[in-house]
């Protein structure tokens, strides 16, 4: 077995879903729970959409492990863009979502 980490292996072999435009409306709202397939370990959380602390988790979770309809659902891209410092992101998720702030920052920039 295999103890260190490598770019096929690990959290940075996994890809990163971002859509591709800057401008979506999340559905996500309320009290929710996760899908197994972002929060895939015990216990089943329900979080308050409706309050910050449980919303960035939300965030955090959908980042890192979800897919681009999650992100659609769960993240409004403009709290995202405000409370992005505050997220806990592993190095991999963070940089590719600096990647794409600055590339829609730059395309808002010529309009």
């Amino acid at each position: 077995m295999a103890r260190t980490r490598s770019l096929t292996l690990g959290p940075a072999a996994r890809p990163v879903a971002i859509p591709e435009a800057f401008e979506w409306e999340p559905t996500a709202s309320g009290t929710v729970t996760l899908p197994f397939h972002v929060r895939w370990s015990d216990p089943v959380i329900a979080y308050d959409m409706a309050v910050r602390k449980d919303r960035l988790r939300v965030y955090e979770q959908v980042l890192r492990e979800g897919t681009e309809a999650d992100v659609r659902h769960y993240v409004d891209p403009n709290e995202l863009a405000e409370n992005f410092d505050e997220l806990v992101l592993p190095p991999t998720v963070r940089r590719r979502w600096e990647d794409w702030f600055e590339r829609h920052d730059e395309a808002r920039a010529e309009c």
